[in-house]
Order: C-alpha cells, then structure tokens, then sequence
C-alpha cells in the first residue's frame, strides 16, 4: 500500500512540474537560445505604409525611371557632381528638376499643369500608344523621351543645345502610316519648344 501511494506521490509531483508554466518557459527559453530559435513572442509585426513606401521609392530611387538610349547621354553631359536633383510623380509621369541650389529643386503650379498638357497632348495629338520616360528640367534644358509601342521606336525632345527631335529604333518601315507619324511628331515638338521654353525662362527670372 505504502508502494502504491509513493507512486502516486511522484505521479503528481511529476504533473505539477509539467504543469508549471514557469519551469516550461525556463527550458523552452533554454532551449530557444541554445538552438538560435524565433518564437512567436519574438516576432514583431509592424505596419506597412503603402503610400509611404511609394513616396520614398520616387524620392530615393529615381535613377530607376530610365531615359532613353540617346537620353542617357544628354543626361552625362548636363549633369556635374554638384548638381541636386528631385523627382516628382505627375499624374502616372515622372519630372525631374536639376540645379546646384534647393530652391532650384521646387516645382511650381504651373510647371505641374504644363506637364499634365504635355502629357495629355502628345497622346491625343501624336499617339495614344506610348509608354514616356521622364522628363528632365535643367536650368538651361528640358529633355524627354519615350517609346512609340505600335512602331517600336524611341523619341527624344530637347531644347537645349541640341534641340530638336531624335528617335532610334531598328528596321522601321518607312511606310505612309509612318511618314504621317513623323509628321506629327515633328508639329507637336514645336508646341513642346514653345511651352518648355517658357518654363526655363520663368525659373531663370525666378532663381535670380
């Protein structure tokens, strides 16, 4: 009998001890440092501001929005180490302002606007199929490119030193559809000059 209740006397003090939450979280804390384990108690969930994120991709990694091929080398010659740049997204477009001071950094109303036009203009008057790279204000030039999807090829505007219109592409055809889309690129370049033109203008009358 005495054998018996001995028995039942360990049954029991071996139950409370696997009962214990204090002894349990002492072996398993033992046991979670000796093996490098993550609990659940040590994984943080912290919140994620989408909006946030999108906003700090623009302003940090800006040099993703690609030009195009002959833009990259416009971009060398107009860029010196000193020079600051800040980008802004426009209704789905990217505008980038160059200059060596901050206040050459800050876009006005108006120059949003004009780029909505600019936007809004080249797709109603020259194509609706175009996906457009971003578009360049220096503090004597503006730049921008872009690709014609249903030709394949690219375009560049600038009116700058080099000003005029340049596209690149590989084995156009040369047919009357096409002629009549050169036609149209090169009328809305001269609205593109005209507008853009008055913008630098404003900004050197401005950063004076």
């Amino acid at each position: 009998m005495s054998n018996s209740h001995d028995e039942i006397k360990k049954l029991l003090k071996a139950s409370r001890t696997l009962l214990s939450n204090d002894k349990l979280n002492e072996e398993y804390e033992d046991i979670r440092v000796k093996y490098n384990l993550l609990s659940e108690q040590s994984t943080v969930t912290s919140k994620f501001d989408v909006a946030k994120s999108i906003e700090d991709e623009i302003g940090n990694d800006e040099d993703e929005y690609e030009t195009a091929d002959m833009g990259d080398d416009y971009d060398d010659e107009n860029n010196t180490p000193d020079d600051k740049k800040q980008a802004y997204r426009i209704s789905g477009g990217i505008l980038v302002l160059h200059g060596k001071e901050q206040t050459d950094l800050e876009l006005t109303t108006d120059e949003k606007i004009t780029f909505q036009e600019t936007m809004d203009e080249f797709v109603t008057e020259v194509s609706d199929l175009v996906d457009f790279n971003k578009l360049n204000i220096y503090p004597k030039n503006v730049e921008w490119s872009g690709k014609i999807i249903d030709f394949d090829i690219d375009f560049f505007f600038s009116i700058g030193e080099e000003n005029g219109v340049y596209i690149n592409g590989k084995m156009v055809k040369t047919d009357e559809k096409f002629v009549e889309f050169l036609n149209k690129l090169q009328t809305y370049y001269e609205k593109f000059k005209s507008k853009w033109s008055k913008v630098l203008a404003n900004r050197k009358r401005t950063n004076v």
